[in-house]
């Protein structure tokens, strides 16, 4: 059946099935067969769940600790550079010749502790951006799962619809007309394999919702993994590239003694630096109030985890009321069972008089 399925699959492009593919799919579905009805779905049900684990291993192996503390290591370099001249190393334009080799010292001394930060970061990236790809197979795999089990959902329930209106009425119908016992109970065995069968759907279904929740989950850490990527990139391309050049026309302007005119340059320079972190800070700032407004997503959680409740909580009420039918039905087959024998000892104490 599954084999069958992954062919019709194929033939749907979206998550719409057309009538047709459902009736000929359900069409192979066989109520009275137990071992049909157990392994219904299962094969889905498995994937889900292996892909569930798969993804909780991705998310497991995530250490976003480690590049934010690189990062940070970035910024300290450069603070502490900056904090170990009077004025920042700017001031270094009104300093003497002994203040501009110190400066060189700092500069090679921070150049190579921001490089070995860098190859750290790199490598980072690099596992950031296969992650990101293999996310996107991820959510490919999880939307052809879902697909699978709405298939598996949509036939199972017209094949119970099917089963409850036409065959299990046949079935008692013919128990009512024989009077046999064999037909009694196969219209009770039938009604029970339905029971079953439905009960197998409803797994389905809370299965169907675990790969609807994976959706959101693997779009929110692949975004996660991209925003540092990112971050790290404009750290690589923007931050350090732009210190280091700012060092380099800081001990040029020293070094030619054009102390007014190197003034007037880093000034500029840093009246560009602070329009282009606002702009960033901006751009920041914005990304960080949409992240933070994606909290819709822990409410579609908590609604969905409501709905379940409810359902299940549905579900004990019919299983209860169900119980009830069969204690009445159970207790009025007594009652006819008494009957049948005190009629039958009534009829035997008339024969042996």
């Amino acid at each position: 059946m599954e084999n069958k399925l992954d062919e019709m699959l194929k033939e749907a492009p979206t998550l719409s099935f057309e009538p047709e593919m459902v009736d000929e799919f359900a069409g192979q579905i066989d109520i009275a067969n137990t071992q049909m009805v157990l392994c219904y779905g299962a094969g889905s049900q498995k994937k889900i769940a292996e892909f569930s684990e798969s993804a909780l291993n991705n998310v497991r192996t995530k250490d976003m600790g480690e590049i934010g503390r690189m990062l940070t290591d970035v910024v300290a370099e450069l603070k502490n550079f900056e904090e170990e001249e009077e004025k920042g190393f700017f001031g270094i334009f009104k300093k003497s010749g002994n203040k501009l080799r110190n400066l060189k010292a700092k500069y090679d001394k921070a150049e190579v502790n921001i490089n070995k930060i860098v190859e750290v970061l790199e490598n980072h990236q690099v596992t950031l951006l296969k992650d990101v790809a293999m996310l996107d197979k991820m959510y490919e795999l999880n939307l052809s799962y879902f697909k699978e089990l709405s298939m598996y959902i949509l036939a199972g329930k017209k094949k119970l619809e099917q089963a409850r209106n036409e065959e299990l009425p046949r079935l008692l119908d013919k128990a009512g007309a024989s009077g046999l016992p064999e037909d009694s109970q196969a219209a009770k065995d039938y009604a029970a394999m339905c029971e079953r069968f439905e009960k197998k759907i409803y797994d389905l279904e809370l299965t169907k919702a675990v790969a609807l929740q994976m959706a959101p989950q693997i779009r929110l850490i692949q975004g996660n993994d991209t925003a540092m990527s990112e971050k790290i990139q404009s750290t690589l391309v923007n931050t350090i590239p732009l210190w280091k050049s700012q060092m380099v026309i800081a001990i040029g302007a020293e070094h030619s003694g054009e102390a007014a005119k190197a003034q007037r340059e880093v000034t500029d320079m840093t009246n560009e630096l602070l329009k282009k972190n606002a702009e960033k800070l901006r751009s920041a700032t914005i990304d960080t109030a949409r992240e933070s407004e994606r909290g819709i997503v822990d409410i579609e959680t908590l609604t969905a985890t409501n709905r379940i409740l409810i359902n299940t909580l549905d579900e004990v009420i019919k299983i209860q009321e169900d119980g009830r039918a069969k204690r009445k039905s159970a207790e009025e087959e007594l009652e006819r069972i008494e009957n049948e024998m005190r009629q039958k000892l009534l009829e035997m104490s008339r024969t042996s008089a």
